[in-house]
């Protein structure tokens, strides 16, 4: 006959029974600990979120305002909703600016992703002499401020006679994107199936016809999430259109970005300060981020965290 079942629940734990008769090892009750955690995370997570929501609430609210109502009450609301505050913000000189940020990004982007997936896919897929030196010399980049580069920066791009135009600005804004994007892409091919490579070469698929048909295709979510990061980088720029987008001679015309462009919109308003469109156009060059980094939430997430799955 088996004997009786024993329990021991000493203060602060619980613990199974077990057929033998002997004291069961105590589990430690973390209940209350969970809750206290789970409540400390929850609103230090509420509290970032007001953080970075009030501002935004605050900028957008003051592009509805009046000079008077924006000195009178920080979060009052306004008293007359009108679109028109946008407009005038667009005609002078916003909407060139948007156009000047978006011809650069729709070229600067996409050749970012493009030439960072080769080199980063040949690092991580072929074994060469030099591949592991080639790699620190890519990741290397990402430990230079960009300051320390802007005097020669300057100097080499006036030499080829491309200050102040697009294809400059694009150049090198891929040069500066290139460490992050093949550090990223690297660790993030090193995670795709060496069994699926070796099945296209097998099938007679070229090195090329492979990297374009078969791997790339399979790192989408790691392209997605480097791209979101790319695009919010260049996006936001500063420094560099600053040194580098500025018009050489009367003739030459401004090619300001939207950085640049919400600068220029400040100086020119002088002592007759007009702060609702200087919000407005804050408000133009925040937007399109936010709706993009919104709308491609799950596919960042997932590019991030999907190397550590597999």
């Amino acid at each position: 006959m088996s004997a009786p079942l024993k329990e021991t629940a000493p203060q602060g734990g619980t613990a199974e029974p077990r057929p033998d008769g002997a004291e069961a090892p105590v589990r430690p009750d973390r209940g209350g600990e969970g809750v206290v955690l789970n409540v400390f995370s929850h609103g230090f997570l509420a509290l970032w979120a007001l953080l970075i929501v009030l501002p935004l609430l605050w900028l957008v609210l003051s592009s509805f305002k009046t000079d008077a109502q924006i000195g009178g009450s920080a979060f009052g609301w306004p008293e007359n909703w009108t679109f028109d505050v946008f407009r005038r913000a667009w005609d002078k000189g916003i909407g060139d600016y948007f156009l000047n940020t978006v011809i650069v990004l729709v070229f600067s982007v996409p050749l970012t992703m493009l030439f960072g997936s080769m080199a980063a896919y040949v690092l991580a897929r072929y074994r060469f002499r030099g591949n592991r030196l080639l790699y620190y010399f890519f990741v290397a980049g990402a430990m230079f401020p960009v300051f320390l580069a802007l005097v020669p920066l300057f100097f080499m791009v006036k030499r080829l006679d491309m200050l102040n135009t697009y294809q400059g600005l694009v150049l090198v804004y891929i040069a500066y994107s290139m460490p992050f994007t093949v550090f990223f892409m690297h660790a993030f091919f090193r995670t795709l199936p060496t069994a699926v490579f070796e099945a296209a070469i097998l099938d007679g698929a070229s090195h090329t016809r492979t990297f374009f048909q078969v791997m790339l295709p399979m790192a989408k979510p790691g392209l997605i999430s480097v791209g979101i990061f790319n695009t919010l980088g260049q996006w936001n720029q500063f420094i560099l259109p600053t040194v580098l987008m500025q018009p050489q001679s009367g003739d030459d015309p401004e090619r300001y970005v939207l950085t640049q462009g919400l600068i220029q919109l400040q100086q020119q308003q002088g002592y007759a300060s007009d702060l609702p469109v200087l919000f407005a156009g804050v408000t133009i060059a925040m937007v399109p981020m936010l709706v993009v980094y919104l709308s491609f939430q799950r596919q960042v997430q997932a590019g991030l965290t999907s190397a550590t799955l597999k």
